[in-house]
Formats: structure tokens, sequence, C-alpha cells
């Protein structure tokens, strides 16, 4: 089971996880997982929400802690928020990777790199909305 964080709201209906916060609003459907996931009160009278396999391989009770790993992860995603740190290295290939606004955006918001392995072709990666890029220098 997972304990509901103060701030959030949990809604559960047919597998589907809705966790609302002040950062907005995650749903993940976990309808390929053969689980019971419902709300529950806990002894100390707290939300939680229980993840629950009946009569499941070791392979599919190692799904059990997973989904609520998941479900976890939601409700700091909306509270607290996540950053991720990424590191270019090279051996030989000198990359290059800019950062820049895509059209109509107020933030930095795209990553474009150039010369991965030697290559002339440009990726330019998007990220989604409420994520922004800074190259530190």
């Amino acid at each position: 089971s997972v304990q509901i964080i103060d701030g959030t709201t949990v809604d559960v209906k047919a597998r589907v996880v809705t966790v609302k916060g002040k950062r907005g609003t995650l749903v993940r459907d976990f309808k390929h997982l053969n689980v019971d996931i419902r709300k529950i009160k806990t002894e100390k009278g707290k939300d939680a929400i229980q993840v629950e396999k009946w009569f499941g391989t070791k392979k599919e009770l190692s799904a059990v802690r997973s989904v609520c790993s998941h479900i976890s992860n939601m409700m700091i995603g909306v509270t607290k928020g996540f950053e991720y740190k990424m590191k270019f290295v090279y051996a030989h290939f000198p990359i290059n990777v800019n950062c820049e606004k895509t059209n109509g955006s107020k933030s930095t918001n795209m990553v474009e790199i150039r010369n991965y392995l030697g290559e002339k072709v440009v990726r330019r990666v998007e990220m989604q909305d409420g994520c922004t890029v800074e190259r530190t220098k």
C-alpha cells in the first residue's frame, strides 16, 4: 500500500490512477496488469492506495511493488516536481548541444544535438509543456 501525500488527491477507477496536485494532474493506466487497486483508510485514519495480486507467480507479484512505486512517484511529481541532469561525454567526436526556444514558447524547451558520433544529422528534442531546459557553463 502507498500512503497518500498531503496536498494530493488520488482517484482510482478501473485500474486508471489519476493524481492531482498543485503542479498539475497525472493519469496512468495500469490495465495491462491484472491487479486490484483501491483506496483504503489506514488504522491511523489516513488515506492510502492498496495494490493486490491474488494467486500470482513470482514475476506477476513483482508488478505489485512497481505499481506502488509508480503511484508514489506520481504524487511526488505533482507536489515537488522532478529535476534531471544530463551529462554529454565524448571520446573522439565533440558533441555540440544547444538549448533553444520553440515557436511561441516563453522558456527554453528544445535541445538540439549536433555531431553525435560524427553524424551530420541534427537531432531536435522538444520537451513537454511545463519543462524547461538549462545549459550550465
